[in-house]
């Protein structure tokens, strides 16, 4: 039978990652083996930790660059990104032909959404198999619901991050269903979400706030990272009256700290105080080899590049946004800003591996999703959308204190913007600015991308949701090409 381009992939590949440990070491479950795999606790352990082994794979795609890809590179972050191949990705011109010689096209890989789905059929897996194992068989009924709801959590996740990228996408809650089926019609981004909401308040319902084994903490969910996800999605719905109420679950647990700003790069090394949710590989045998700090650095951080970093920053953009003498999340997260050409030094745990005669560059920094200043900026932007003005200013300036510097001085018109900006400064280069970007465009029509990536009448068209990979259309006959591209691609 004719397979979709979404598909179950039983064998996790991390292509160049190093060794990586624990859980993610443990391979997704395939058809085959569901009828004798799912029998004790440990089998349920495995089977969710495969999930976040894709979920860790799909976001590594693209050369280890796709989270930052689809979240940074299409912003005013960056003014040029070299021969990588990433410079249509930051001006959106996704239509430029693909050389021949480039079998490795990252634009294309960036267009497909395969291995989202792999990590979606591994959940329904768990969610449908986890729940006929005995509850004699696990340590605890708490333990056995926490597995489940990580599941729940795993599959919002997955469906809320390609609706932010395509919009319109296909839905599946069934396993098996992926494999089989072979037409499937995009789902409207209302529907999409609305799965994403039942799944992550089960999630929720199941989830504890602690974690069984404390090595666990951020790179396996737990109730604050549900509650984190679920306030990005009503951020991102518009709805920002239940976005507010939402991020006020998590601080009010106080289960989280902010890490002090004179160690503000500990916060990439992964699992910090401040960590909600995060994709594991910091540790001593994780990392990814390249990826973006391949991008991002240069010499004296990794000997591999020399003269100009392959991902060049936008100098203007970093005076304006970073316009505040002393702010510390400058000065201990960017190197060389007395140059032309200054870092982002935020992935710069690294060390250095020779293998076959070549040294290459092994970054061991967890990739950060949510974190505690996220989610209290996510807050002011809900509170400044819904003109409690005086509240949103209270949290803005809470963060900004923490980076030692004033409270913010703008106007009450101008504070949602200010929020947006405030989010730039602590966030960047961790996968969120271009979301915040959209945010923005959604409710004041402001358009910060960079003209010559994204325009206004650009914006209102629908450019910032991808395309989609046109042979995937010709395996899929029920999908239609995302409509700002369909007669570009």
């Amino acid at each position: 039978m004719k397979k979709l381009t979404i598909y179950i992939c039983c064998v996790i590949g991390l292509t160049t990652a190093s060794s990586c440990q624990k859980f993610l070491d443990e391979k997704p479950i395939s058809v085959s083996t569901d009828l004798t795999f799912w029998k004790n606790e440990a089998d349920a352990d495995k089977g969710v930790a495969a999930g976040y082994a894709l979920l860790r794979k799909t976001l590594n795609k693209a050369d280890g660059n796709a989270f930052y890809a689809y979240g940074d590179f299409p912003t005013d972050e960056f003014s040029a990104i070299g021969s990588y191949r990433f410079d249509n990705i930051m001006r959106m011109e996704l239509g430029i032909s693909v050389p021949a010689a480039d079998v490795n096209d990252r634009m294309q890989v960036m267009r497909r959404y395969d291995t989202f789905y792999s990590a979606i059929d591994q959940a329904n897996r768990c969610i449908k198999f986890i729940p006929t194992i005995p509850d004699n068989k696990f340590a605890s009924t708490n333990i056995k619901n926490n597995l489940l709801g990580e599941a729940y959590f795993l599959r919002a996740f997955n469906y809320f991050y390609m609706t932010r990228i395509w919009g319109d996408i296909p839905v599946i809650t069934e396993t098996g269903a992926i494999a089989d089926a072979v037409d499937l019609p995009r789902t409207k981004a209302a529907d999409v979400q609305a799965q994403c909401l039942a799944d992550v308040n089960q999630a929720i319902s199941l989830l504890s706030w602690d974690y069984a084994n404390s090595s666990n903490r951020a790179v396996r969910a737990n109730k604050g990272s549900a509650y984190a996800l679920l306030a990005h999605l009503y951020a991102w719905q518009g709805d920002y009256q239940n976005a507010n109420l939402t991020t006020d679950k998590i601080i009010s647990q106080n289960f989280y700290q902010y890490v002090n700003r004179d160690n503000y790069l500990n916060i990439y090394k992964g699992k910090s105080t401040e960590g909600i949710f995060e994709i594991a590989q910091s540790d001593e045998n994780e990392g990814y080899i390249d990826g973006i700090t391949l991008l991002t650095l240069k010499s004296p951080y990794i000997t591999s590049v020399t003269g100009t970093s392959i991902a060049q920053l936008n100098a203007t953009t970093l005076a304006s946004l970073y316009n505040t003498p002393n702010d510390k999340r400058y000065s201990n997260a960017f190197a060389l800003t007395n140059t032309t050409n200054p870092l982002c030094i935020k992935y710069s745990n690294i060390t250095f591996v020779t293998g076959q005669n070549v040294v290459r560059s092994v970054a061991h920094n967890n990739i950060i999703i949510f974190r505690l200043a996220d989610i209290k900026l996510l807050k002011a932007e809900s509170l400044a959308a819904l003109n409690q003005f005086s509240q949103a200013r209270t949290v803005l300036n809470e963060v900004r204190s923490q980076a030692g510097i004033g409270d913010w001085v703008g106007t009450d018109a101008n504070l949602f913007e200010g929020i947006i900006d405030e989010r730039g400064r602590e966030l960047f280069l961790e996968g969120q600015r271009f979301y915040d970007l959209v945010r923005l465009g959604r409710k004041t029509g402001i358009m910060k991308f960079g003209a010559e990536k994204m325009t206004k009448s650009d914006f209102d068209a629908g450019k910032y949701y991808w395309p989609l990979d046109p042979a995937l259309m010709n395996i899929n006959k029920k999908l239609t090409q995302t409509p700002f591209w369909s007669s570009k691609i």
